[in-house]
């Protein structure tokens, strides 16, 4: 047996919680009482708390307070362990260099038929990459040392339909993966506010020396489902979207980012939203032109009728 997985054996049956002479471990692992001494002392030098007992009832134990490092991967941990890998390197996770060094120790240290076995689950699973996807790793790796570290960050920021990018001074509380996008979210001192911030706009990034101190109980999760999804509740304005159509298509159209966030009532053929009017007009047409003869509007009748003035901007446009 490789002198690793003698190592790991004496290491298991130190984790048994009973004591355990050098004979017992040399009778079991079939060595030499002198290699199971040297075993012994390679354990305890990379940091193993081992007791050593002398005397007739002598042995080695482990530390009653040790807790076992997570040495040891099943094959389901590490098939999750690949899979994560994929789906970081997707969605352009700056760490996917070190994740994948880990990975790769991970496979050094499985035998044939862990190998294989995760070899066979790795490859059934493949993620098509974005095309033309930016590179933020960099950026992504300063911005996430700054948030654990408290520190702010001087950034020269796009704004979206502006031509000229602004220098702004941000308190980084979180970074969120959200809709194929990286986000930051933090405090702006130039609009004395807290505001969210794509990634792929910042066009420098410099961290600076001074700290801050992240508010308490602040949700940055709950701050952005807020600025993208406004709340209508109390608000004047509003009105009830119905939707009929098969189980399938409204299951889709209920779970969809943003027409989910205003779902009232759902049957198993209908689906009821309640809309501020201006959003139900300007934006949710062009969500549910898509899903063609699949779906029916019921009501309002004034949707019925922008969806046949947006279907008919849309005839007129590509006519020309």
């Amino acid at each position: 047996m490789p002198k690793i997985d003698n190592i790991l054996a004496i290491l298991w049956m130190l984790s048994s919680g009973g004591k355990i002479t050098a004979k017992q471990i040399s009778e079991k692992l079939e060595i030499n009482i002198r290699t199971v001494y040297r075993y012994i002392d390679t354990l305890s030098t990379s940091g193993v708390p081992i007791i050593s007992e002398t005397g007739h009832n002598g042995g080695y134990t482990l530390l009653n307070n040790y807790i076992e490092a997570p040495l040891f991967f099943d094959f389901e941990e590490q098939t999750s362990l690949f899979h994560a890998a994929i789906f970081a390197e997707e969605a352009g996770y700056y760490g996917g260099e070190a994740l994948n060094r880990a990975i790769s120790k991970l496979s050094n240290y499985s035998n044939h038929e862990q190998e294989t076995k995760v070899n066979q689950h790795f490859t059934s699973l493949e993620i098509i990459s974005r095309l033309g996807s930016v590179t933020l790793d960099s950026v992504l790796k300063e911005l996430e040392q700054a948030v654990a570290e408290g520190y702010a960050v001087k950034i020269l920021y796009e704004k979206s339909g502006k031509d000229q990018s602004k220098d702004r001074l941000i308190n980084p509380y979180k970074i969120i993966f959200w809709n194929n996008k990286w986000y930051m979210i933090g405090f702006c001192h130039l609009r004395n506010d807290i505001r969210s911030f794509r990634v792929d706009r910042i066009e420098s990034l410099m961290l600076t020396e001074t700290k801050f101190t992240r508010p308490e109980n602040f949700s940055a999760r709950d701050f952005f489902k807020s600025s993208i999804l406004p709340s209508i509740e109390e608000r004047e304005g509003t009105t009830s979207l119905v939707i009929n159509g098969n189980k399938r298509t409204l299951d889709d159209i209920c779970q969809h980012w943003f027409l989910g966030h205003y779902l009232q009532e759902r049957t198993s053929n209908q689906a009821v939203f309640l809309l501020d009017e201006n959003i139900l007009h300007s934006v949710v047409p062009y969500l549910l032109i898509p899903y063609g003869k699949s779906i029916q509007i019921i009501e309002p009748i004034s949707f019925k009728n922008r969806i046949i003035e947006v279907l008919s901007e849309l005839i007129e446009f590509h006519q020309i």
